[in-house]
């Protein structure tokens, strides 16, 4: 299914803070680098219409957020939606989350990776194409400190199944623990826009909460 057309951005409204390109980064991305405090930083990778980012943002003041969202006007979105609500620990990345992973985070840095209904790719030829691969969780491992968590939720359950089988023969991570759905109080009380859709339409959604073990 192709992505809605998105609302128009208020023209007054300044969300240049919010939003960042990669040319815009600091070599190492830290709460400090990034919002000048040491507060517990958490990344959501492919964060669409940032619903999550939003809600997350609000509801935990005392942590900071950085969404990744591979689609420029997507970022901008929810950017913006940031700036109106006057969220001042939540930015979003322009590009790619493995990207932004792999060359721009220390080791044992992030609170928390969250991963909400990535594109499953279904044809098998393209299964390589998947966020969730093994590259990706060796540095979801590695730029998780020790007790720090990683959040996967899909509506495919062959798409789950068979990530929890990569994450078990991939990395030393504890899990999967059950992560029981709540009943949602009003619209808009949901983890991302995928998730109501697909509880709306009363279809499963598969959720999982693994975590990086403490050293011994």
């Amino acid at each position: 299914m192709g992505r809605r057309a998105l609302k128009r951005i208020d023209k007054n409204l300044d969300y240049g803070w919010h939003l960042l390109e990669f040319e815009d980064l600091p070599e190492s991305c830290t709460s400090q680098t990034l919002f000048g405090d040491d507060a517990p930083l958490e990344f959501e990778i492919g964060s669409g219409k940032g619903l999550f980012m939003r809600t997350a943002s609000g509801a935990q003041p005392e942590h900071n957020f950085l969404g990744v969202e591979i689609s420029f006007s997507y970022a901008r979105h929810s950017a913006a939606r940031l700036a109106q609500a006057e969220r001042t620990n939540a930015r979003m990345l322009a590009g790619c989350g493995q990207r932004l992973l792999r060359e721009f985070v220390p080791t044992d840095s992030l609170e928390a990776v969250h991963v909400y209904f990535p594109d499953p790719w279904w044809k098998k030829r393209h299964h390589k194409r998947r966020v969730l691969n093994e590259a990706f969780l060796l540095q979801a491992h590695r730029t998780l400190r020790p007790g720090g968590k990683l959040h996967f939720w899909t509506d495919v359950q062959e798409y789950y199944t068979a990530t929890l089988e990569l994450i078990a023969a991939s990395v030393p991570l504890d899990g999967p623990h059950d992560v029981p759905a709540t009943p949602a109080t009003h619209e808009l009380d949901y983890r991302t826009h995928f998730e109501r859709r697909t509880r709306l339409a009363d279809q499963p959604v598969y959720r999982a909460e693994f975590i990086k073990l403490r050293a011994e």
